[in-house]
């Protein structure tokens, strides 16, 4: 767990790819992706169904970890809108029970855009808290501080000729993009185009390890 200062907001940075709110004691992740490999298989490519479970046991023990009171989701936590009624009976119970013993607050994503309180917890577009805005796709032309997620930031590196692959935060100073915390979910590189126009130039990759926060500056 690592503190840092976004916006002049204390926030904490978790190895597990979430951020934790310590004022509000809240949980905040992006990019679930619950039944991705059940969505897939509809359409003839069979993947190991286990994703939503491995997620929400993950997920799990982070909130208990941090002892969150509250849990934001910033969008695309089903892959579909429809995936909450794939989920397995297990999946359900675990879900329930998390949406039952915190305040719970699904933002809606381009895959679960059309997402309906089944599984408990509320339901928004985008939300702004204590003056922090936290929506799926950062915007553009956004001035207060922002929170999102949308695209699995991933920073690539070749370090003593092996290739490395890790999910980071990408940061400016009004902006704030959460990688996947999702289990079935792939990652776009930081430098990707879509990333920098999104978040604009001046960003850094932050990849939180035990004790500290690697910075990496993003080329534009």
């Amino acid at each position: 767990m690592v503190r840092f200062s976004f916006a002049g907001y204390d926030l904490i940075a978790l190895t597990q790819g979430a951020l934790f709110w310590p004022a509000r004691a809240a949980l905040i992740v992006a990019d679930l992706h619950f039944e991705k490999a059940s969505w897939f298989a509809m359409r003839g490519q069979m993947l190991p169904p286990y994703d939503s479970l491995a997620t929400l046991a993950d997920l799990t023990a982070l909130a208990a970890a941090t002892e969150a009171a509250e849990i934001w989701c910033l969008g695309d936590s089903f892959h579909d809108s429809a995936g909450c009624d794939r989920l397995p009976e297990a999946a359900q119970a675990m879900l329930r029970d998390l949406t039952a013993t915190r305040r719970w607050t699904w933002i809606t994503g381009n895959h679960d855009f059309a997402l309906v309180d089944r599984c408990g917890g509320d339901v928004v577009a985008e939300a702004v808290v204590d003056g922090l805005v936290l929506r799926h796709e950062a915007v553009a032309g956004e001035v207060r501080a922002e929170l999102s997620g949308h695209y699995h930031p991933k920073l690539r590196l070749r370090v003593r000729g092996q290739n490395i692959s890790r999910r980071c935060f990408v940061a400016t100073a009004r902006k704030l993009v959460l990688p996947a915390f999702g289990s079935l979910t792939g990652g776009l590189d930081v430098g990707h185009p879509e990333i920098v126009r999104a978040v604009g130039v001046g960003a850094e990759a932050l990849v939180p390890v035990q004790d500290r926060l690697l910075r990496f500056p993003i080329a534009a």
